[in-house]
C-alpha cells in the first residue's frame, strides 16, 4: 500500500457535531460490509470524515465517486495515523497483522474493531499489548449477504440487525460503551458475548449453514440445472459466498464448525433412518420440529 488519503468528493453533510461519536473513521476493506459501514456513518452524520483503505486505487476511486467514501488510500499506515475509529472489514486471516501494523502509528486512544465472523483467535491475539494506548474490541454485525463488492453497499443494511461485541477481561467499559454507541448509531442493537461463545454460536447459525449450502449445490447434476427452482435457489443462496472470505472463517473456527457439523449429521441421519424404516410418523415429527423452529425465527431481510 502506498497511496496516501486523497479527497476529491466532499463528505456528506454533517447533521450537527453533537451526533458525531468519532471524528475520523477509517474502514479497511471496502466490500459490502465495509462499504455499508462507511455509507451508513456518512449519511447519518455519525462521523465527520471517512477514509476507505484498499489495495486497488481505481476501485477506491469508483467508491469515492459513488459517495460511499469521502477520502481514499492504499496506504494503511498513512490512513491509520488519522483515525479515531478503525474498522477492519478484510478476511479474518488478514486482521491480526493489519491491526498490529495500524496500531503502530495510531494516535493514543484510537479504538480498533472489525466485522469478522470469528472472534476467539483475533481477540486472543489483539486484546492486549497494542502500542500507543490503542484498544481492540471485536465486533460482528450480523448483516450482509452472499453479494460482494462496495457496489452492493447500502446505508440501511444494519437497520434492526444485531451486532455482537466481544470484549475480553482487558477491555475497558468506556471503550466498550464508545463502540456500542457507534453500532447503535447506524441502526443496530448490540449484544455482548465472550469471543469463544460467539464462535460456538456462529458455527451453528452461520458457518455450518454455508457449508451445507455449498455441499447441497454440489449435489446438483448438470442435466437437472434447468429444473432447479426457488426451493433449491433459496436453500443454496449462501453457497455463492466468496471462498476467499469463507475458507479462512472455516479454518479459524474449525473445532466449533466440526462440532456443529456432527450435530447436523446426526439430524440428517435421524431422517434417513426414518425413511429406511418407512416411518411416516417419525418423519412427520422431525419435520414439524424443524418447521416450528424455523417459524420462530425473526429474520429481517433487506429488500433487494
Amino acid at each position: 500500500m502506498s497511496q496516501p488519503p486523497t479527497n476529491s468528493t466532499a463528505a456528506a453533510p454533517i447533521h450537527g457535531t453533537s451526533r458525531c461519536r468519532f471524528d475520523t473513521l477509517v474502514v479497511v476493506g471496502v466490500g459490502l460490509l465495509g462499504g455499508s459501514v462507511a455509507l451508513a456513518a456518512r449519511q447519518r452524520g455519525i462521523v465527520r470524515r471517512v477514509i476507505g483503505v484498499g489495495r486497488t486505487a481505481p476501485r477506491l476511486e469508483q467508491a469515492r465517486d459513488a459517495r460511499v467514501l469521502g477520502d481514499i488510500s492504499t496506504d494503511l499506515v498513512a490512513a491509520a495515523a488519522q483515525a479515531d475509529l478503525l474498522i477492519f472489514a478484510t478476511p479474518v486471516n488478514l486482521i491480526v497483522a493489519g491491526v498490529r501494523e495500524a496500531a503502530s502509528v495510531c494516535r493514543p486512544g484510537t479504538l480498533i474493531t472489525d466485522v469478522g465472523s470469528t472472534k476467539a483467535h483475533l481477540c486472543r491475539e489483539l486484546s492486549a499489548g497494542l502500542p500507543n494506548d490503542t484498544a481492540f474490541i471485536g465486533s460482528h454485525p450480523l448483516a450482509g449477504s452472499e453479494k460482494q463488492g462496495w457496489e452492493h453497499s447500502r446505508a440501511d443494511l444494519f437497520d434492526g440487525r444485531v451486532c455482537v461485541v466481544t470484549p475480553t477481561e482487558t477491555s475497558r467499559r468506556d471503550e466498550i460503551a464508545r463502540l456500542t454507541a457507534f453500532w447503535q448509531a447506524i441502526g443496530m442493537s448490540v449484544v455482548e458475548m465472550s469471543p469463544e461463545a460467539h464462535d460456538r454460536a456462529l458455527a451453528q447459525t452461520s458457518h455450518v449453514p454455508h457449508v451445507v449450502a455449498s455441499a447441497l449445490a454440489r449435489t446438483l447434476a448438470d442435466e437437472n440445472r434447468s429444473l432447479a427452482a426457488t426451493g433449491f435457489a433459496d436453500a443454496t443462496r449462501i453457497a455463492a459466498g466468496d471462498p476467499n472470505v469463507w475458507v479462512p472463517i472455516l479454518l479459524d473456527n474449525r473445532a466449533a464448525v466440526l462440532d456443529s457439523l456432527d450435530e447436523f449429521s446426526t439430524q440428517v441421519a435421524s431422517l434417513r433412518e426414518a425413511l429406511i424404516r418407512n416411518d411416516a410418523d417419525e418423519i412427520r415429527r422431525l419435520w414439524e420440529q424443524g418447521k416450528a423452529i424455523r417459524e420462530q425465527l425473526k429474520i429481517r431481510r433487506v429488500a433487494e
